[in-house]
């Protein structure tokens, strides 16, 4: 009964950060396809950019991706359809930028209070301070997954109040495999919509794609485990230190 009543504690206490990032997950599918036939008719609407068109448009996508507005795998293939190669790296800073202003509004949004649940509860404590000693690889292996939402994870991390700085240069880290991959996929298409209804890459490319995923679940996997380990030996220790 207690640790049902702590659970419903949790929810309702917690509830509108779950809800936000419920709505991380489902924005970005129905505003990408809107997206999407929108390009389609008006196809040449971001080519050519001049210079400050481009930096404008780098600004807009950093807003579009952290407010989830934006799949990252949706800008990656855009901009390599339109921009080219000239256009790469502002889109990996602009993933960067993206990452901390969604950390920011998680923050906000949030205020705290899941971390200040979960450290009432010693073991769980522990854990997230384990997994903040481990962030860089954590950061890391989170973007290199092409399936885990780039928006949703900037919220489940920003709750572990991990430091900005190293919160920004992973994600770069992180995100530029799958970025170079989708960006280059852009770049060989010969139509918008077609690129964006099924952006194949063949079998290399398939190939790219679950080697990318199988990294991420086996690392994600190493280092929860990891750390789940490490908290549990501490939190024995101090109990039996206070025996």
């Amino acid at each position: 009964m207690k640790r049902i009543a702590a659970l419903r504690n949790f929810i309702r206490e917690n509830a509108s950060t779950f809800v936000s990032m419920l709505l991380l997950v489902v924005v970005p599918v129905v505003v990408s396809s809107t997206l999407a036939v929108v390009l389609y008719n008006n196809q040449g609407l971001l080519l050519a950019m001049s210079w400050l068109e481009m930096l404008l448009f780098f600004i807009l996508i950093s807003f579009t991706m952290a407010l989830a507005l934006t799949p990252t795998t949706f800008v990656a293939l855009v901009s390599g359809f339109y921009l080219s190669w000239s256009g790469f790296p502002g889109i990996v800073v602009a993933y960067g930028v993206a990452a901390l202003i969604g950390y920011s509004i998680a923050q906000l949004i949030d205020h705290g209070k899941m971390m200040s649940f979960l450290n009432r509860f010693e073991k769980a404590r522990v854990l997230m301070q384990e997994l903040r000693n481990q962030s860089w690889s954590l950061i890391i292996l989170t973007r290199i997954s092409p399936v885990l939402p780039f928006a949703l994870m900037n919220f489940v991390l920003s709750l572990m109040q991990i430091d900005k700085r190293k919160f920004f240069l992973a994600s770069i880290v992180g995100m530029l495999p799958r970025t170079l991959f989708f960006f280059w996929i852009g770049t060989q298409a010969n139509d918008i919509l077609n690129l964006l209804q099924d952006p194949d890459s063949g079998t290399s490319g398939r190939l790219v794609m679950i080697s990318l995923i199988v990294i991420s679940i086996a690392g994600l996997y190493f280092v929860f485990d990891r750390a789940l380990k490490k908290a549990l030996r501490k939190a024995t220790v101090k109990n039996e230190e206070n025996f």
